[in-house]
């Protein structure tokens, strides 16, 4: 079933897909954290956020886990075909979601912090 995942091509360096392989638990890891900064924000925040707050910034983070957690695995596939047929290294989409969804949590936080009373 792998083989016919990978689509052929010969056996890279094992190096290259042992670095592969690493990435994708990089990528794991990262989710995790979302997904635990998500259950954090949601288990621990109710004194400081309001409800509607606390549930908007659990639910994109936990969105971010999910969506990171995901595409993790297509990552490294993509990445192991390239490698495999000794073609050219996708682009990697899961890092400007990240990014986007990072910033977006961000930006709530920091209208919250400047519109919250003193």
């Amino acid at each position: 079933m792998l083989a016919r995942a990978l689509a052929g091509g010969t056996d890279p360096d094992p190096r290259f897909t042992l670095a592969n392989e690493r990435t994708f638990l990089a990528w794991i890891r990262t989710s995790l954290a979302m997904v635990a900064g998500g259950i954090a924000v949601e288990a621990f925040t109710a004194e400081l956020f309001d409800p509607e707050l606390r549930k908007t910034v659990s639910v994109l983070l936990l969105l971010l886990g999910l969506v990171t957690g995901g595409g993790s695995f297509f990552r490294w596939l993509n990445v192991e075909r390239a490698m495999r047929r000794q073609a050219p290294l996708p682009a990697p989409l899961l890092a400007p979601i990240l990014a986007v969804g990072g910033a977006l949590v961000a930006a709530v936080l920091i209208v919250f912090v400047i519109g919250r009373a003193a």
